[in-house]
């Protein structure tokens, strides 16, 4: 069976050989390139300066074959097969982290919540320059994968290099992953999702916690904010149907393979989770693929506002094509397009609204003079005046009822989210006090 992957993560390569077939171009000079192969295959085998097995070489020449193609391209021998199908059903050993290979090194697409990685401060967009001292750059990236996994409760010591700062290393202990990839919270009368990845149970974990929403805030709720910041994606179908969650008609996505015939669409279903309600939806650099494909598709019918930064920009699709218990092959069969046509390759969504990631501070003086203070001032025909009535600083989000860990520093982005939410619904009727 074929499953569509869009993660951003590389598993180990551990390669057999599998049958090959010549296709169209099944003509003389195909033969004396496999005769090639063939030759400097013996050449090695025989020449080389240490023994190697013929595994091995065959393993390398399998795994030159496919990194060759793109980054996302690649082969999984029986184990890092198993491990990547762990990891799509939600749960998987390691650090907790989503990598790419740019430059040499290996770097962090996003650290994924409530993981060694994430409790440490790893951010996206940081280098991994070596592993227990260890130089990355020599590596592929399945070598230094898998370096980074083993037993739990084992260390491991990471160099990062971060922007401009000199680097700095930081230790941290394996752990099981075990992948929550749908939480939910209540901010007041708006609710707040944050799916982390795209596995098998994202779907059933979206229904179950806006059904929780519903629950708690009842016919209060203004709106929703879905926050896919940091979120690397996953699988395809998911992808379509937490889209088809929020969407009652029209295409959700379109992928596109290198033959004409073979393009999908795939549209949504009759049903509104939350029947109209406005959405924000987050988005930054580590927002890609499957998260990518959400937004785009809520762009484009308008049905939600996406703040943020731009996204990371991984607009292709991979097909895991098992190899009869010679693990499998993930090979990028197509890519992939919105409802509008358009593509994210290397390119990403850009939000309606930018808002960069920000700390803020407050700067009017708290003891300035106003109008209550003046000698003589006329009260309030209304009342008394409230405390701290007028007050201008930022208000610090605070952790109510829901399965959110950590959630207490201030967010401005998602602030900014709650902000533009409460103003949309000032728009609607008003309650009669």
């Amino acid at each position: 069976m074929l499953k569509k992957f869009l993660s951003m993560t590389s598993l180990m390569l551990v390669v057999t050989l599998p049958t090959a077939t010549l296709g169209q171009n099944n003509s003389s000079e195909t033969y004396k390139q496999l005769d090639l192969l063939g030759n400097v295959f013996e050449r090695v085998r025989a020449d080389y300066v240490k023994e190697v097995s013929d595994k091995e070489l065959i393993e390398a020449a399998i795994n030159g074959m496919l990194s060759s193609l793109d980054p996302h391209s690649s082969y999984m021998g029986p184990d890092s097969f198993k491990d990547m199908q762990v990891q799509t059903r939600g749960e998987f050993g390691g650090l907790g982290i989503e990598v790419t290979m740019e430059g040499g090194f290996v770097k962090v697409v996003s650290p994924i919540d409530d993981t060694p990685a994430f409790r440490a401060g790893i951010k996206a967009g940081d280098f991994i320059t070596h592993l227990d001292e260890q130089a990355v750059q020599g590596l592929t990236l399945a070598e230094a994968v898998k370096k980074m996994r083993g037993k739990i409760d084992t260390d491991i010591r990471l160099t990062i290099r971060r922007g401009g700062r000199e680097p700095f290393s930081v230790t941290l202990t394996r752990a099981a992953i075990k992948i929550q990839s749908v939480r939910w919270q209540t901010e007041k009368n708006i609710g707040y999702i944050r799916i982390t990845s795209f596995s098998e149970q994202t779907e059933k974990g979206l229904v179950r916690a806006v059904n929780k929403l519903k629950e708690k805030l009842k016919k209060k709720m203004l709106g929703l904010v879905l926050d896919l910041r940091n979120n690397p994606g996953g699988l395809l179908d998911q992808a379509i149907k937490v889209s088809d969650a929020f969407l009652d008609r029209g295409e959700i996505v379109s992928t596109r393979a290198r033959r004409a015939e073979n393009v999908q669409r795939f549209n949504a279903q009759k049903g509104d989770l939350i029947s109209g309600k406005p959405i924000i939806v987050l988005l930054n650099g580590g927002s890609a693929s499957a998260s990518e494909i959400v937004a785009g598709a809520l762009q484009d019918h308008r049905r939600a506002i996406i703040l943020g930064t731009q996204s990371f920009g991984k607009g292709s699709v991979q097909t895991i094509i098992p190899l009869s218990g010679q693990g499998a092959i993930r090979l990028t069969t197509a890519q992939y397009f919105t409802p509008s046509g358009r593509s994210i390759q290397a390119k990403g969504i850009e939000p309606d609204i930018k808002v960069v990631q920000a700390k803020l501070s407050e700067v009017e003086n708290s003891n300035k003079r106003r109008e209550a203070d003046l000698k003589g001032a006329l009260k309030n025909p209304d009342g008394p005046k409230k405390e701290n009535e007028g007050s201008a600083k930022p208000e610090k989000q605070k952790q109510s009822k829901g399965p959110m860990d950590g959630f207490e520093r201030f967010d401005y982005q998602l602030a900014r989210a709650l902000d533009l939410l409460r103003g949309i619904a000032l728009y609607g009727p008003r309650e009669k006090k």
